[in-house]
């Protein structure tokens, strides 16, 4: 997406991490530009205190809701009615919701039908209908992923193969990883059985938002697709660029 793709990051400060915030927003930025950015949450209790030292350094503003009910995320409606605001102002083209909660659900969906972008940020724990109902959904626990120096990811029939020397402990794709990649080459390749890397990913979120090759330990598809045995990749250059492809070996 290009860089004018402006995007209004809304934060869940109830049910968001503080120590990911630095690369919350760099997540935004690979999809577009954070032109609006703010956080929701009781600013009176102690629980926002880890936040109120890093908001600043980041250009975000701190939106007050009061919890009147014990126990309740306050900070809900207050969202909601925002991104309707913001929604209905025609002033961006996406949003990115930071929440791992289930009350959002109606949200995304809403922003959806605006014909508006979508992504959602938030630990593994997110109800699949909240995940669901973005375009693209980034589970945190991946935000730190280091890349691995070698890993072979094998099929759960090939478990049973003995480790190789020199290689890191393997790592199997689960068994709805898998068909979900399947069903996405099936839909991706040409008449030659031949994908380009870039369209299976597009068509890969598609199916599954959450799908994320750094669950696996790798920075991006293409290395994933490196260490998957039962695929090639193969290089293509256009106009000085690297578009690599894919096909069953």
């Amino acid at each position: 997406m290009e860089s004018k793709f402006n995007i209004a990051v809304l934060i869940d400060g109830d049910n968001a991490q503080p120590k990911l915030l630095k690369e919350i927003l760099e997540e935004v930025s690979k999809y577009g530009k954070a032109t609006i950015r703010r956080i929701y949450g009781d600013w009176t209790s102690q629980q926002m205190n880890s936040w109120k030292s890093i908001i600043n350094q980041h250009s975000i503003s701190p939106i007050q809701k009061f919890a009147y009910t014990t126990g309740k995320n306050s900070t809900d409606s207050s969202m909601i009615i925002d991104a309707m605001d913001i929604l209905h102002s025609k002033n961006i083209e996406g949003f990115c919701i930071v929440s791992s909660d289930s009350d959002y659900t109606g949200l995304a969906k809403r922003i959806r039908e605006e014909g508006l972008y979508v992504m959602g940020i938030g630990e593994k724990k997110t109800p699949e209908a909240f995940v669901k109902s973005c375009e693209v959904f980034t589970f945190t626990e991946n935000l730190k992923s280091e890349e691995p120096e070698t890993k072979k990811v094998k099929s759960k029939e090939q478990t049973s193969t003995p480790k190789a020397k020199n290689v890191t402990e393997k790592i199997k794709l689960s068994k709805e990883d898998w068909k979900t990649i399947n069903k996405a080459f099936d839909i991706s390749t040409n008449e030659d059985d031949i994908a380009y890397i870039s369209t299976l990913g597009l068509n890969i979120r598609k199916i599954d938002p959450s799908f994320d090759p750094r669950s696996y330990g790798f920075k991006s598809l293409t290395k994933l697709f490196q260490n998957i045995d039962k695929f090639e990749v193969i290089k293509k250059e256009i106009g000085g660029s690297n578009h690599p492809l894919l096909r069953i070996k």
